[in-house]
């Protein structure tokens, strides 16, 4: 079997008032129950949360007892999810990993780019900072295709992964390296991100019940960062820069592949809220507008992201002042992401079942905004486990909340469809990522790097652990912190109706309606 098959219950009557009250006979789909006067009891099949198929005995006068409105009229319609759904996850997984190491290729080396290229590292920075602006430029095309499903969508960041990672590993061996030809490979991976980056909402809308989408949402989600961890770790070892970008295209053109066999669409619908026609794409953006909740998560999800970005991007310029070495700076962001995807593994499903997606949210902003605010110290300190505990607290809270917003977002938005809510708020997160990233190389120390002097004494020998040396960003934790606390307030305040605030569930109140959340509860 290709497929697992639920049973979600309504009264008919209810539902279509053109239903004739004197018929009890009904058959919605092939193996539906007919029922006929008299308490008779049918055999009926669940999925758990696990996804399990469980069989029941009810009644079905059951339903129409409580709602007790034409009690002997009872109907079942038949959802079904498919177990091929796991191949366009599974390739949605493999492409948010690969456009996210091609995002920080240059991050972990940063000192070794930048004398590879002959520039200094705020110019290797740009190349960072173009790649997240370059999602704000293929945007509407990414609402476009996601809109008409998200199989055209990862098509297209396929063919623009091919495309960037080559020419970047063409500008990398050309002439000893051209610095401008590989910006050119790198917009073309940065134009790629939104079309994988956005989708996985729009995707698990489509495949999955609500008892699943958070854990589909988180799983697809988590793999960009996982691709950055990937860059961290891996990058230092691979030797010469050239042989950097040739590993990670040959990676990038395998990945793309399985692309032409993901399934466009399921056969049948997953759920009730599935079965609706998605609203054109400007109905959605009015909808967007109209619900004040929109601009409070869009804010905040935006400034979260950017922040974690920007912290990501910059990591190794941030320790190497203080002595510590580019593969300890990489360890330090495998540490963040690591530990933020294993926290993201138990948190999702347990907001998957308990959709507490409010709770979550006031209970882990507050979070990222401390780790923010105690890392401003953590350099300074010149040893490994004050950047490496922060960091693995920031990432924890980070990557929890991500996928938690993303699908809470597409609750208070709805019937709006879910790319285009997810889709505008990545834009936000990677346009202000790229302007943090510009703020911070601001206040960035002016004085230069004695690269070879800080590689000779180390973390140990330079001073007391609390100086400022050369090249410090100091002034850049600070205003990091800054930020994070300065937009703490606004996910504390969703949900407070004097405020206009209030928050109703959308998508989720459909499939109860439909039964199936109902009666896994029961």
């Amino acid at each position: 079997m290709d497929d697992l098959s639920h049973t979600q219950t309504r009264d008919t009557m209810l539902k279509d008032p053109d239903f004739p009250a004197e018929d009890f006979e009904y058959n919605s789909a092939p193996g539906a129950s007919r029922y006929r006067d008299g308490p008779t009891r049918g055999e009926v099949l669940d999925i758990d949360p696990e996804g399990e198929v469980r069989r029941r005995w009810q009644t079905p006068w059951g339903k129409s007892f409580r709602t007790r409105r034409h009690r002997r009229s009872y109907s079942h319609e038949h959802y079904k999810v498919y177990k091929r759904r796991w191949i366009g996850l599974a390739q949605l997984v493999l492409l948010n990993i690969v456009v996210s190491w091609d995002w920080l290729t240059f991050a972990p080396i940063s000192t070794t780019s930048a004398l590879y290229f002959g520039v200094r590292e705020s110019t290797i920075n740009w190349l960072s900072t173009a790649f997240l602006l370059s999602f704000a430029v293929s945007c509407p095309f990414t609402i476009y295709l996601l809109h008409r499903g998200p199989k055209p969508s990862i098509i297209a960041a396929s063919v623009l992964l091919l495309a960037g990672n080559w020419i970047r590993y063409a500008g990398t061996v050309a002439n000893g390296g051209i610095f401008g030809v590989v910006m050119v490979g790198q917009i073309l991976t940065g134009l790629a991100q939104p079309f994988v980056l956005a989708a996985p909402t729009r995707y698990s809308d489509m495949w999955f019940t609500e008892s699943g989408r958070v854990g589909a949402t988180a799983l697809a989600s988590m793999a960009n960062p996982l691709g950055g961890a990937v860059a961290s770790l891996v990058n230092p070892e691979l030797g010469s820069l050239p042989t950097t970008i040739l590993i990670i295209s040959i990676i990038a053109s395998v990945a793309s592949i399985p692309s032409l066999f993901v399934p466009a669409a399921p056969p049948t619908p997953p759920a009730a809220s599935s079965t609706l026609a998605k609203p054109p794409i400007v109905d959605s953006l009015r909808q967007m507008l109209r619900t004040p909740a929109f601009y409070v998560v869009f804010l905040t999800f935006g400034v979260y992201v950017g922040l974690f970005n920007a912290f990501s991007s910059l990591m190794n310029q941030i320790l190497y002042p203080y002595g510590y070495t580019e593969d300890e700076a990489g360890l330090c962001g495998a540490v963040l992401i690591i530990t933020g995807l294993v926290a993201c593994a138990i948190v999702s499903p347990i907001v998957d079942r308990t959709h507490a997606y409010l709770g979550a949210v006031k209970i882990l902003t507050p979070l990222v905004s401390i780790a923010y605010v105690a890392f401003i110290w953590a350099p300074q300190t010149r040893t490994i486990a004050a950047p490496y505990i922060l960091s693995a607290a920031l990432g924890a809270a980070s990557f929890s909340l991500l996928p938690v917003a993303l699908e809470f977002l597409v609750e208070i938005t709805f019937p709006a469809s879910p790319e285009i809510s997810s889709t505008i708020c990545w834009v936000g997160g990677q346009i202000i990522g790229a302007i943090i990233i510009i703020v911070m190389d601001a206040f960035k120390d002016d004085r230069p790097v004695d690269l070879e002097l800080v590689k000779k004494l180390g973390r140990g020998t330079q001073g007391s652990a609390g100086d400022r040396p050369p090249g410090n960003m100091f002034n850049s934790l600070i205003f990091q912190a800054v930020l994070a606390m300065a937009v703490l307030p606004l996910p504390l305040a969703l949900g407070w109706k004097r405020v206009g605030l209030g928050v109703t569930e959308g998508r989720l109140s459909r499939d109860v309606d439909g039964g199936v959340a109902e009666d896994l509860r029961v």
